[in-house]
């Protein structure tokens, strides 16, 4: 922003065929630079220029031309913006000094159709423009992901947490399991030791000793074959048991989704391609009313000689003399219409030009209304749609549930029956091992309380059965437990990471809360200090109210804050009451509308983006409350450019810059 110990710094605009402009070059110095010049003198085609080269979109090409072209030298670079014809519209090329000019086209660019400068007249709504710039929706979308991303951090450290309180118990079980493989190991070992001792007693039995060796040695691979169908068994169950839970849970996540109407989806596109429509149409009235009110201007300012000449020619014609055309060029109270070629006042047609101008304004707000709806309808479409692709997704998810439940199932017959053959086929082999065994023992049985061979092996059998069942769990526990441990190594990476999200999510939360509070401290503040230096009789105070209130997003209601403007005034008995903005004078609206610009100017700290401050159309303001607001408004930016009318800019201060031909 310009200060009193801000370096000087220079700026040259060359413009040619902008608006009425046929050509011209202007320099000025950081500060003020005065436009002075009566109305249609090209003040406005200047300042277009300006907006030009600093990538603004409203500069209109010279009615009779069909290319211009600006360049912007600035702190020694050189910004340029070259217009031409395309059909009815006009396409820009080139390389002006902001790549985006949104923020300067709202806040800094403040002629007379400037949406913020409006605002206050048209009684539109100011928080809207005050958040234009700021990309709501895509706020809205990353605050979705990062609260995802957080519950899910969250959960996975509920989880770890609970892991870590498991630990303790986990350690204690692997070291009890480990004393159990100790034991069976011994005890494993000591039957093992009885085996071999029973074995070389029977060596006289060799040929039953060797066939009730092979019978155990089936009935121990059948044994094993049935301990690890009972552990697929196991697993089945508890993979069949999530997965009917995952079931439920998809089948009521599904039945929560509201239901689908394709005709509402239908009859949202086809009022969505009605008001395009409109608006198009819209559009192409605006263009043409832009085009009749340049050319109206431009033949004004005498930028159609030969249309002039043309029509002075055909007076002459009629009455043998010159007088009419000297009228026509000469006199400032009249002109000669250049549609019917009768003499009118000057002030008619500026009158219609000015209506035109109004037409114009009213027909932009109904476009930009058109334009909300259109958003508002494509959200709710895009509400729609989200939801169907979710419901399909769970569509999806849930066939993919219930053929693998079903699978599952199948698996679960199969390995029942499997163990149902396996039970019965060792029960068979036990028999026939203990016949062998019977044939194998001599018949004066003089230890009858040892166990016999048979017994032992089966004993042999269940022990490595328990030892190799002790092992799984031994290495299933090891491995929870290094997982636990291996997922430890992240809880405080995965803290860190909640923190920061915590914190974006606390910056993009408050960042619109933070610009409606700024912005409204912003105007209050600016406008009390005007309101004093200006000196309005009987207005006490002009400020901004955050209030909240229910709107309507697509189907949902959201709390949203609104602005409300308040004017307090004094009667002559010194009480004090609030009015509205229909009874502020033209003057008070335009110094309103000025003071709500510079706010936002000033949040969005639009001084950053552009050096560049323009202001127009300040007739319904007295000349010394002008003089006033060009001081005020100079504070805040390195070049402010304002167009004024002569005798307005007599009341400016002598040292700013004048330029008074174009």
């Amino acid at each position: 922003m310009a200060t009193q110990e801000s370096v000087p710094r220079e700026a040259q605009l060359w413009a040619r065929n902008i608006g009425g402009i046929n050509e011209t070059t202007v320099e000025l110095e950081s500060g003020v630079t005065v436009l002075a010049g009566q109305n249609a003198t090209n003040r406005t085609s200047l300042l277009q220029a300006f907006m030009a080269a600093l990538g603004g979109e409203s500069a209109s090409l010279k009615a009779d031309a069909e290319e211009g072209e600006v360049e912007l030298e600035l702190d020694g670079e050189t910004y340029t913006r070259q217009l031409r014809r395309a059909g009815n519209t006009v396409v820009t090329e080139g390389d002006p000094y902001l790549d985006d000019p949104e923020l300067a086209e709202l806040f800094a660019f403040l002629l007379e159709s400037n949406p913020a400068r409006r605002a206050v007249t048209t009684q539109d709504d100011l928080r809207e423009i005050i958040l234009r710039p700021i990309d709501t929706d895509e706020i809205e979308a990353e605050i979705t992901r990062l609260t995802a991303e957080k519950d899910e951090i969250s959960d996975e450290l509920d989880r770890l947490e609970s892991l870590k309180s498991d630990l303790p118990e986990l350690e204690r079980q692997r070291t009890d399991i480990e004393t159990q493989i100790e034991e069976k190991r011994a005890e494993l070992e000591e039957v093992k030791e009885a085996i071999e001792a029973a074995e070389d007693e029977s060596d006289d039995q060799q040929a039953e000793s060797d066939e009730l060796e092979e019978k155990l040695e089936e009935l121990r691979e059948r044994r094993s074959e049935l301990e690890d169908v009972r552990f697929d068994l196991e697993t089945e169950r508890e993979s069949l048991a999530a997965l009917r839970e995952e079931r439920e849970d998809i089948e009521a996540e599904r039945d929560e989704l509201p239901e689908a109407d394709a005709t509402d989806q239908e009859s949202i596109d086809e009022e969505i391609d009605r008001l395009q429509r409109q608006s198009q149409s819209i559009d192409g009235v605006v263009s043409q009313l832009q085009s009749i009110v340049q050319f109206n201007e431009e033949m004004l300012e005498g930028s159609h000689p030969e249309i002039r000449e043309l029509l002075a020619a055909g007076d002459d014609d009629a009455s043998g003399d010159g007088t009419v055309t000297d009228a026509l060029l000469e006199d400032d109270e009249t002109v000669r219409c250049w549609t019917c070629g009768s003499e009118v006042q000057r002030s008619e047609i500026e009158e219609t030009i000015e209506r035109l101008r109004s037409l114009q304004e009213e027909k932009l707000s109904e476009r930009d209304e058109i334009e909300e709806r259109i958003e508002s309808l494509r959200a709710e479409r895009r509400e729609i749609e989200q939801t169907e692709r979710k419901r399909e997704r769970l569509r999806e998810r849930l066939t993919d549930v219930r053929n693998e439940i079903e699978r599952r199932e199948d698996r679960l017959e199969e390995l029942t029956e499997q163990q149902e053959n396996l039970e019965s086929e060792i029960d068979d082999l036990e028999d026939e091992a203990a016949e062998l065994e019977a044939e194998a023992e001599p018949d004066d049985d003089e230890d009858g309380d040892e166990e016999s061979l048979l017994e032992l092996n089966r004993r042999a059998n269940e022990l490595e059965f328990s030892l190799g069942r002790l092992e799984r769990e031994l290495e299933t526990t090891t491995e929870e437990i290094e997982e636990i441990e291996s997922a430890l190594e992240d809880q405080e990476e995965l803290e860190q990471r909640r923190e920061e999200i915590r914190d974006e999510l606390e910056d993009l939360r408050t960042r619109i809360d933070r610009i409606e509070r700024e912005a409204v401290e912003s105007f209050n503040e600016h406008m009390d200090t005007v309101l004093e230096i200006l000196e309005y009789e009987n207005i006490d105070r002009i400020w901004i109210e955050r209030v909240g209130q229910t709107v309507r997003e697509g189907r949902r209601k959201v709390e949203q804050t609104a602005f409300d403007l308040h004017i307090v005034r004094s009667t002559e008995e010194g009480s004090t009451y609030e009015d509205t903005i229909n009874h502020l004078s033209e003057s008070e609206r335009e110094v309103t509308g000025l003071i709500f610009a510079l706010a936002g100017y000033l949040v969005h700290e639009v001084y950053e983006e552009v050096p560049f401050m323009l202001l127009d159309s300040l007739e319904a303001i007295d000349s010394d409350r002008i003089a006033a607001l060009v001081e005020y408004f100079e504070e805040h930016t390195d070049f402010l450019v304002v167009a004024l009318l002569p005798e307005d800019a007599q009341a400016i201060d002598d040292r700013h810059e004048r330029i008074r031909s174009i």
